[in-house]
This record gives C-alpha cells, sequence and structure tokens, in this order.
C-alpha cells in the first residue's frame, strides 16, 4: 500500500469514525430507550451495527481495496473522539432543530392535505349522499302519492263494473249456473287429481 493511500486511508477513516458517533447520536435520539421495549432495543441494536460495520468496510475498500491496518482502528478512534470532544453539542443541537422542523412541517403539511384535500372530499361526499337521499325520499313519497291516485281511481272505475257484473250474474238463468257450476267443480276436480299424481310419483 503507498503512502498516498495510507493517508487517504487515515482520513477516511477518522471521517468514518465522525460519522459513526454522529449516526450513535442520532439513532440514541430517534430510538427513545426508555419508551422500549428491550427485544425491540436489542433486534435494533443488532440491525444499527451491522449496518455500521457495512458502511465502514465500503469506506475502507472504496478506499484501499478493504486492506485493515492496525492504524485503521486508530483513526476511526481518533475521528469518534474528535466528533465527542468538539461536534457533539453542535450536532445534537442541530438534530433537534432539524427534528423539530420535520416535525412542524409534518404538521403543517397534514394539516393543509386535511383542510385542502380530506375535508372538501368528505364534505363533497356527505353532500352527495344527502341529496341522494333527498332524491330517494322524494322520489318514495311522489310513488306513493301517485299509487294512491292509480288506486282511488281504479276503485272508482271497478265500483261500476262490479255492479253491472253483478247485476248481469242476477240476470243469467239458473239452468245456465248450475252449468257453470259442474263445470267449474269437474275442472276443480281434474286439477286434483293431476296434483295427487305428481306427489305420488315424488314420493
Amino acid at each position: 500500500m503507498s503512502l498516498t493511500t495510507q493517508f487517504y486511508t487515515m482520513i477516511a477513516m477518522i471521517a468514518v469514525g465522525g460519522y459513526l458517533g454522529a449516526a450513535l447520536d442520532t439513532y440514541s435520539r430517534l430510538l427513545n430507550r426508555r419508551k422500549r421495549k428491550f427485544w425491540f432495543i436489542f433486534i435494533n441494536d443488532i440491525l444499527f451495527w451491522v449496518v455500521q460495520g457495512l458502511i465502514i468496510f465500503y469506506c475502507l475498500y472504496s478506499v484501499n481495496f478493504g486492506e485493515i491496518r492496525f492504524y485503521i482502528f486508530v483513526a476511526l478512534f481518533c475521528g469518534f473522539a474528535f466528533y465527542q470532544s468538539l461536534l457533539k453539542n453542535l450536532y445534537q443541537k442541530f438534530l433537534e432543530l432539524l427534528i423539530r422542523f420535520i416535525t412542524r412541517t409534518y404538521n403543517v403539511s397534514a394539516k393543509l392535505t386535511s383542510m385542502l384535500l380530506i375535508r372538501p372530499v368528505i364534505v363533497l361526499f356527505t353532500f352527495v349522499i344527502s341529496i341522494a337521499v333527498g332524491v330517494g325520499k322524494f322520489l318514495l313519497k311522489l310513488s306513493t302519492f301517485l299509487g294512491g291516485i292509480l288506486l282511488t281511481i281504479f276503485k272508482f272505475f271497478l265500483q261500476p263494473l262490479n255492479y253491472f257484473g253483478k247485476l248481469s250474474w242476477k240476470l243469467v238463468p239458473n239452468s245456465f249456473k248450475m252449468k257453470l257450476n259442474v263445470i267449474y267443480k269437474k275442472i276443480i276436480n281434474f286439477y286434483q287429481k293431476i296434483y295427487t299424481f305428481f306427489n305420488k310419483k315424488k314420493r
């Protein structure tokens, strides 16, 4: 490994060490350990360190094709110590400002979305449903009203026909009535026989 490569490797590992300190603070701030269960913290810690290990190896591979030397760990420690001593407080303040900004932006966006999109859609949907229900009630009342009128008209015209039919039936000779009664009984008996025949077959 050339001196230039070693120098670049040192600079890169110092930067990665500083990044590791910032990533650890960010992870601790976002995880909120006091409100999390043990198993959740355990799984997230493992995933966090696996991801950080992959990032460190990727950076190392990009600089010197993954060659590991003792000074690499020293550089990582120096970068981490540099962050802890000089940049930690500044980064934590920046992180809090960034979290507040994102939170407020999200809240404002959610309120604007609710006011400009969700509420109008709900109001429009409620308005359409109200109109549909109102039209349905009106049509139901109208059909009931028209049905009542038609029934009244039908009864009005049916009464003279009923009266005329009863009067005509009284004028029919008794002999013809008796013949009709005999024919009616024969038809009833015929249908009863057919009904009895098919019921026996089903059994």
